[in-house]
C-alpha cells in the first residue's frame, strides 16, 4: 500500500504524519455505495489522514463512522451521494461514540460535499439526532469547506450536540431544513458560510422538539459571523437563527404531560414522544428505564440522559459581521408553545438567556418584520455598529408563564444605522410590568423624517438615547 508521508517541522525537531488514500482501499467513483461505504469505513478505522484525492460522485448506501484523530480530506470536485440499494439510511456521516454517548476527540472534515438524493430522514441510529453530517459526544471538531446544495425537507444538515470546541468553517447549505444546527455544548464558531434555507440556517436549540436533539442543556461561549441568508421567496419559515430554550419540573403521580415534555425521575431526564395532535395524558406511572423508550399508561417515555437538568438556554454567544436579505424575523430568542412541543412546562421557574451581542449585523431587505424578538428572560442584547432595516425588537409574553416574571433586559445600541421612516416601530413590548433599560450611542439614520417608536413603553423603563422621537424619556 502506497502512503505519502507529510512532514512538519520545528524549532525541536520534526513531526511525521501519514496520510491514506482511500482509493487503495476500494473507494471509488464507479463502486457501488456498499462497497464505498465498506471502503471508506476501513480507511478511516485506520485513523489518521485519509484523503479522497480523485474527483467525482462516490455513491454511498449506509453511514459511514469516524472515530478519534482522524481527518477525512476530500479534493476539489469529491461529491458524497446517498444512494439506496435496498435500506435508506440517515446520515453520511456520525462519530463512533454518539452510539454509546462516549467522546470522541480530534475530528477534521474538510472539503466534504454531500448530496442528499432525496433520501431524507429515515433509520435513526441516534433518537433525535438528525444531521446528514451528524455529531454526539464530540470534543475538538472541525468541518471545513462543506457543502450541500440539495437538503431535504426532514434532517438538518450539519447537527452536533453535546460538544466541546467546535469549528465549522466555510459552507454552502441550501434547500429546505435547519443548516447548522447545535444541541447543548460549549465553545464553537461559525464562519464564513451562505445559506439558503427554508428553516433556520442556524439553530441553537438548548430545548428542542422530542425529536429534534438527542440530549439538553445549556449553549454556551460562541461566535457566528461573516454568514450570508440569501433571498428565496419560495423559502419563507424559520429566522436566520433560532435560539430556543426550555424548563422542566420533576414528575410526580398525576401530572399532566403533552408531545415533547420534559420530567426528572430518580436522576435522569426523560421526554414524551407522542403523535402531534395536541393531545394530553395523565402520567399515574413514574418512568424509570435507563435506556431506549418505554410506554408507561400510554404514553411513550424516551430515556434522554442521566442527568439531573431543569433549564436550558443560550449564553455568551455573538453574531459578528452577517448579511440578512431573506425577508423573515433575524433572530428569535423564545420557547416553543405549541402542539410540537411546549418548552416550558407550567409554573417551574424559567432560565433567563445571557450576554447575546450583535456586531455588525446588517438588514438588507425592507420588509417590516423584527430584527429580533423575544418570549423568554433574557438578561442583555447589545447592538454594536447594526444596520436595522423597517423592522425592530419585540417581547411578547406566554400563559404558560403567568406570575412568573420575565425580568429586566437592558438593550444597549453602539452605533447602529436605522433606514426606517416617520414612526418606526423600534420596540414593542407586550410583556406586562416588564423593564426594559435603553442605552442609544451613536445612531444615525438616512431617512430626515425619521423618528422611533415606542409601543408598550412602562412607566420604570429607564432610557438614555439619542434617537428621535418616543425614545427619549
Amino acid at each position: 500500500m502506497r502512503r505519502s508521508l507529510v512532514c512538519v517541522c520545528a524549532l525541536w525537531g520534526v513531526v511525521t504524519a501519514w496520510s491514506k488514500d482511500a482509493a487503495e482501499f476500494g473507494f471509488s467513483p464507479t463502486a457501488t455505495g456498499e462497497a464505498n461505504r465498506a471502503a471508506l469505513q476501513q480507511a478511516l478505522d485506520a485513523g489518521g489522514s485519509v484523503e479522497v484525492r480523485t474527483p467525482g460522485d462516490y455513491k454511498i448506501a449506509n453511514t459511514v463512522f469516524i472515530g478519534d484523530n482522524t481527518t477525512l480530506d476530500c479534493a476539489s470536485g469529491v461529491r458524497f451521494v446517498k444512494t439506496d440499494e435496498g435500506k435508506r439510511f440517515a446520515h453520511v456521516l456520525l462519530n463512533k461514540g454518539a452510539l454509546t454517548k462516549t467522546w470522541n476527540h480530534n475530528i477534521v472534515v474538510r472539503g466534504l460535499e454531500i448530496v442528499v438524493n432525496g433520501m431524507d430522514f429515515c433509520d435513526w441510529k441516534v433518537f433525535g439526532l438528525r444531521g446528514q453530517l451528524a455529531f454526539f459526544y464530540v470534543k475538538d471538531l472541525r468541518i471545513e469547506r462543506f457543502r450541500c446544495l440539495d437538503l431535504g425537507r426532514g434532517q438538518y444538515c450539519i447537527h452536533v450536540c453535546t460538544f466541546e470546541d467546535v469549528i465549522v468553517d466555510d459552507v454552502r447549505i441550501f434547500g429546505w431544513k435547519d443548516g447548522v444546527h447545535f444541541g447543548r455544548g460549549r465553545r464553537f464558531t461559525v464562519r464564513n458560510g451562505v445559506f439558503d434555507t427554508g428553516d433556520d440556517p442556524i439553530a441553537l436549540n438548548a430545548h428542542d422538539y422530542s425529536s429534534g436533539n438527542p440530549e439538553l442543556g445549556w449553549i454556551e461561549d460562541g461566535v457566528i459571523e461573516n454568514c450570508h441568508d440569501l433571498h428565496n421567496p419560495d423559502r419563507k419559515v424559520g429566522y436566520f437563527c433560532r435560539i430556543l430554550a426550555g424548563a422542566w419540573g420533576d414528575w410526580h403521580e398525576g401530572m399532566e404531560v403533552q408531545q415533547g415534555d420534559s420530567v426528572i425521575s430518580e436522576g435522569r431526564l426523560y421526554r414524551v414522544s407522542m403523535p402531534v395532535d395536541g393531545k394530553t395524558y395523565i402520567s399515574k406511572t413514574r418512568p424509570t428505564h435507563t435506556k431506549g423508550q418505554v410506554k408507561l399508561d400510554g404514553i411513550n417515555w424516551v430515556w434522554v440522559q442521566d442527568e439531573v437538568v431543569y433549564e436550558c438556554g443560550v449564553r455568551n454567544v455573538t453574531f459578528r459581521d452577517c448579511f440578512l436579505h431573506q425577508p423573515r424575523t433575524a433572530f428569535s430568542v423564545h420557547y416553543d408553545f405549541g402542539k410540537w412541543s411546549r418548552s416550558h412546562y407550567p409554573g417551574v421557574k424559567p432560565p433567563q438567556q445571557e450576554g447575546i451581542v450583535f456586531d455588525g449585523v446588517r438588514i438588507l431587505y425592507t420588509n417590516a418584520v423584527s430584527f429580533l424578538s423575544v418570549n423568554t428572560p433574557v438578561d442583555s442584547v447589545a447592538f454594536n455598529n447594526c444596520q436595522f432595516g423597517n423592522g425592530g425588537i419585540g417581547f411578547s409574553a406566554n400563559k404558560e408563564m403567568a406570575g412568573q416574571g420575565y425580568g429586566d433586559t437592558l438593550l444597549q445600541f453602539t452605533g447602529c444605522r436605522f433606514k426606517g421612516g416617520p414612526g418606526w416601530p423600534f420596540i414593542n413590548c407586550r410583556v406586562p410590568g416588564k423593564r426594559i433599560i435603553l442605552k442609544a450611542t451613536g445612531s444615525s439614520w438616512s431617512n430626515p423624517a425619521f423618528w422611533a417608536r415606542i409601543a408598550g413603553c412602562g412607566e420604570d423603563w429607564q432610557v438614555a438615547s439619542d434617537l428621535p422621537g418616543e425614545p427619549k424619556k
